[in-house]
């Protein structure tokens, strides 16, 4: 399988300096090495030197603090403790969901928006354990162009896309709820959203708050941003969390329940010492080059905005970490349903709505 991983970077490259552009791209580089050898493993066989079982798990970009509570299991020996040996794999040419509904990976970070586009071209996947239950994403232009203060003013400009129908339907949704008609010209992103807005060749991008505007803040540009649940959007857009195959959660729960219940532990710790998990992150991850101070800003924001569920919810039991938000996610299923956003195998328009009810399951929470 050949790695591609700029295509999934998204708007990661920012304004950074050479130099940790360049440790991204050694980052890169590096993981599809080991994504190649690890895809032609076999991930779910028992290692015959530790006795512990191989799992393989793939990042949905370059590691994040949503990625974090991964990294936290296993520098703290909680994947051993469940008997596993977690191989942490670069994602791929074609993107996490299709690793492990191919499987080439046992398990994914994702989130059930893609499940729900993924389903309707036949893929047969599960969202195990939700960590975020609010949404990050913001849509921005640059501070400096005085043209645009408010979606409605992004009728008639150039909109940075990855080429979803998913993020069409939101802007459109954006700018006519703010009293626009709803159209805009495109251009696909190279590897930066920002860069794109810096050229000139777009006016507006998508970005997630907890890390790019993180990022914004602390290097800059200076954004102005909008969030599209302020602007007629409904639901929860940003369901993100750990997916793995329908079939193995029906064959081997067993395995399921082990790595949920370790990585679950991750990210509880992950939430009530930031800065220690910021920490573990940089050093389990030190061909991303990291910022530490950056990362520790990132989880600050998390926990101060309350990104994985309200903190007293969890403390008192009222809230299980990671339960998924069914109602949530198909409020926003229906919302890009009624856009027309998904297609099927054959990439025809289908209005065949997916059920967040069938693509998550909170069973191993317990």
């Amino acid at each position: 399988m050949i790695c591609q991983l700029w295509r999934n970077v998204r708007a990661f490259c920012f304004k950074f300096n050479k130099n940790i552009m360049r440790a991204i791209a050694v980052f890169i580089s590096s993981c599809c090495i080991l994504s190649l050898c690890a895809c032609g493993s076999n991930n779910s066989k028992q290692n015959s030197k530790s006795g512990l079982q191989n799992v393989s798990f793939m990042l949905s970009w370059i590691p994040d603090t949503n990625h974090i509570g991964v990294y936290v299991a296993k520098h703290m020996g909680w994947f051993k403790q469940a008997g596993l040996h977690v191989n942490i794999l670069a994602v791929s040419q074609t993107g996490a969901e299709h690793a492990v509904d191919s499987g080439a990976a046992d398990f994914a970070l994702s989130n059930t928006t893609n499940l729900a586009d993924f389903s309707t071209k036949g893929a047969k996947l599960k969202e195990v354990l939700q960590v975020q239950q609010k949404p990050s994403a913001i849509w921005c232009s640059l501070y400096k162009n005085t043209k645009i203060h408010s979606p409605k003013d992004f009728d008639g400009r150039t909109f940075a896309t990855f080429g979803s129908a998913e993020g069409d339907a939101v802007i459109r949704r954006m700018i006519q709820h703010d009293g626009g008609e709803g159209k805009f010209d495109k251009v696909t992103v190279g590897t930066s959203t920002f860069r794109t807005l810096e050229s000139g060749k777009a006016d507006f991008g998508g970005f997630y708050g907890t890390w790019e505007g993180v990022q914004a803040q602390m290097y800059g540009p200076k954004l102005r941003c909008f969030k599209e649940a302020d602007y007629g959007v409904p639901g929860q857009q940003d369901t993100i969390g750990i997916i793995t195959h329908a079939n193995t959660v029906k064959r081997n729960p067993k395995l399921v329940r082990a790595f949920v219940k370790a990585v679950k532990r991750g990210y509880e710790y992950a939430y009530n010492h930031p800065d220690e998990a910021a920490n573990i992150l940089v050093k389990e991850a030190p061909e991303a080059n990291l910022d530490v101070k950056f990362v520790k800003r990132s989880m600050k924001m998390i926990v101060g905005g309350q990104y994985w569920g309200n903190r007293a919810d969890i403390k008192s039991g009222k809230f299980v970490f990671g339960t998924n938000d069914v109602k949530g996610a198909q409020e926003y299923f229906n919302f890009l349903s009624k856009e027309g956003a998904y297609t099927d195998s054959k990439g025809k328009v289908t209005y065949k709505t997916p059920q967040a009810k069938e693509l998550t399951t909170d069973e191993f929470l317990k």
